[in-house]
């Protein structure tokens, strides 16, 4: 095998690699809430939370946390959520006809221990996750994901064994239970199934090494809890100064990048 023919295994292989295992399908929509735009590792880009002033609490209280069990740069999604008193929801227009998923981000990085902070999750008023206790699920300052199926057919929504009339809109409710306020860190709707979605990695995977990290986290809350009580300490980073346009081209800059190669190669075959 000349090198020309490897030269091109390679290219194909790395366009391959980028846009098959990055991309994931159409996205319909996505949210930071209680943030701002941002892409994530996946290349979906997030708009800012439209319902900034309007119902609910924007808090980036999680900035004071790594979160686990994400990769680095999606830290901010984590770290920011909105929340309120009473039931609230997000609505996000559906075009057509379709299979979809909505995918919901959390992190509970308030409480410290399970059955404090418990609420719902429905769609167009059907519950698609009922008592959902985040710190139950995995612990805190945990990166914890739902995955929720359902489709669009001849004006109706889809939604397990539900058939409801639909009229383009989908609400994505988060409901007031009896303990604490339900929240949101992000969300997004991909046309596609489940298997098509990026899943966060296995909670029991490296599980010596989150009891280390967990452990740390300890050590430094008792030791700087007299302070915080009095002032929040350092100014924390901005977890979005790493956000830029140039961010947002890198995909096409690598694309234009490996066409000369190949049509170069092409041509000498």
């Amino acid at each position: 095998m000349n090198w020309q023919v490897r030269m091109l295994l390679v290219v194909v292989y790395l366009i391959f690699e980028f846009f098959l295992v990055r991309g994931i399908g159409e996205i319909i929509d996505a949210i930071n809430a209680g943030g701002p735009d941002f892409t994530d590792h996946y290349g979906i880009f997030y708009r800012e939370d439209p319902m900034n002033g309007d119902i609910g609490t924007a808090s980036d209280y999680g900035r004071r946390y790594l979160i686990s069990r994400v990769f680095p740069e999606d830290q901010p999604l984590y770290q920011t959520e909105r929340y309120h008193t009473g039931t609230f929801e997000y609505q996000i227009r559906i075009p057509e006809d379709g299979e979809y998923v909505l995918v919901l981000k959390f992190s509970e990085v308030y409480f410290t221990e399970p059955n404090r902070k418990v609420f719902d999750v429905a769609l167009n008023g059907v519950v698609v996750v009922s008592q959902l206790d985040i710190f139950a699920q995995v612990g805190r300052a945990v990166a914890y994901d739902e995955y929720i199926p359902f489709a669009v057919k001849s004006g109706h929504l889809l939604i397990g064994n539900e058939a409801l009339s639909f009229n383009g809109k989908l609400a994505v409710q988060f409901v007031k239970r009896d303990k604490d306020n339900p929240k949101v860190n992000a969300l997004y709707v991909v046309r596609g199934t489940v298997q098509d979605v990026p899943k966060l990695p296995d909670i029991h995977e490296n599980i010596e090494e989150e009891s280390r990290v967990d452990l740390e986290r300890e050590m430094v809350g008792e030791l700087e809890s007299d302070s915080l009580k009095w002032a929040s300490g350092p100014k924390q980073a901005d977890p979005y100064m790493y956000q830029d346009q140039a961010e947002q081209i890198l995909p096409f800059l690598i694309a234009l990048a490996c066409f000369f190669p190949v049509l170069y190669c092409l041509c000498k075959l």
